[in-house]
């Protein structure tokens, strides 16, 4: 079914322009990212300071997926209630604070409870900021300007890759967490700059017993979507949470060399993040997200078993350029999918739940590259999950270029 024609009331929610929006949650997703990674590179040095295995240190990503949930559930419900921009700030200034604390953290329970408290921060960011921006753009642009947004998941992880690259080396792993707090002078850009989302003011729910109703409506829509998304979960933590540690454990890389090979790889990703972002506004939302799946099953054992260093960067390149295109598709197709009273609550709670069942994956991966190499543990995981996320993405529905508000 082709969607309604648009009509004035349709059109409303992009008269203030949807630029600074699609600004805020690009960057704010960016920050997040790139303070998540920062352990991710950082995790064989955080792991020698506490004298603690690879392992364990990979728990704290796990600890850190889990809590997403949480701050999901309680931003969210703040942004369909309240609004979107002022739980965004609130959220950017908390996981700031929470980050820098991070460089000051002393002992292992206390790194352990510091990233537990950033993935309340990390898992509220999503939800509200991507239904903010996505409730301003134009439907026929929503395909494109989502994989803008969700490639500033990428952007984190190159601009992370390159601090790791500068700071590691001269001061270690605790100052780069102290630039973990600019999130908090987006939080002023919002104030100032963005406009609230005008769908909010046209279908905000008058309590809290009317939006509990209507989250609860849709449980059968919260199912897939957390389903989906676990999948999509696996694939990207999957891929690139023990990805530094597979570098320096199976090739032997110095910390300077992992930094360049994750920074060509989240290149790849931003441009894949674009370009089938841009393809599904033409083509569809699954059918882009199915064959980019497809094309990284295929791609697997070039990313694991390279023989040689120019093979090994490509295989990465590719792979990510894959797993970012069918991921840059999934702002728009959660927010087209989620009713407009809920879109602050249920795409962001749903992305966060599918973290928390996903979270486990990097702790997997080092439990099983104990038992065999890296390369093997690597791909393995992967070949699973890209093929597992594919059915499941072509088993749902879409409602591409759905008008929001009318």
């Amino acid at each position: 079914m082709s969607p309604p024609p648009a009509t004035e009331s349709a059109s409303a929610p992009n008269k203030d322009g949807h630029g600074p929006a699609v600004f805020a949650g690009f960057l704010g997703w960016t920050l997040d990212a790139f303070d998540f990674f920062l352990v991710v590179l950082s995790l064989t040095a955080i792991a020698k300071e506490f004298h603690r295995s690879d392992a364990e240190i990979a728990f704290s990503i796990t600890l850190t997926l889990a809590f997403r949930p949480v701050g999901a559930f309680i931003f969210g419900l703040m942004a369909d209630r309240y609004g979107r921009r002022i739980p965004l700030m609130i959220d950017l200034v908390f996981y700031s604070v929470v980050e820098v604390l991070t460089g000051f953290a002393h002992s292992f329970t206390t790194f352990l409870v510091l990233r537990a408290l950033f993935g309340i921060g990390m898992g509220g960011e999503w939800g509200v900021g991507a239904s903010l921006a996505m409730e301003k753009v134009p439907p026929k642009l929503r395909g494109f300007l989502s994989g803008m947004l969700q490639q500033g998941y990428a952007l984190g992880y190159l601009l992370a890759a390159v601090c790791f690259y500068f700071v590691f080396p001269r001061w270690g792993w605790r100052p780069m967490f102290f630039i973990g707090g600019l999130p908090a002078l987006l939080g002023i850009f919002v104030r100032f700059k963005v406009k609230e989302s005008e769908v909010w003011k046209q279908t905000r729910q008058s309590s809290w017993s009317n939006l509990g109703r209507e989250i609860l409506s849709h449980w059968k829509l919260f199912l897939y979507l957390t389903l989906l998304m676990m999948m999509m979960n696996f694939t990207s933590h999957g891929t690139q949470d023990m990805f530094p540690t597979f570098l320096q454990r199976q090739w032997g890389m110095r910390p300077t060399q992992v930094a360049v090979v994750t920074s060509i790889s989240m290149v790849g990703a931003i441009l894949g993040g674009l370009l089938v972002g841009l393809l599904s506004d033409r083509f569809g939302r699954r059918k882009a997200m199915v064959a980019s799946l497809v094309c990284a099953v295929a791609l697997v054992p070039l990313w694991a078993y390279a023989p040689s260093l120019t093979l090994l960067v490509v295989g990465a390149f590719l792979i990510q350029f894959m797993v970012q295109g069918a991921w840059g598709i999934i702002p728009a197709h959660l927010s087209e999918l989620s009713p407009d009273s809920v879109r602050g609550f249920l795409p962001g709670f749903a992305y966060q739940c599918g973290v928390l069942l996903a979270g486990s994956v990097a702790y997997i991966e080092a439990i099983l590259a104990q038992h065999m190499s890296y390369a093997n543990a690597m791909a393995l995981t992967a070949f699973v999950v890209f093929t597992l996320a594919a059915v499941v993405v072509a088993l749902g529905r879409e409602k591409k270029g759905i008008q929001f508000g009318s």
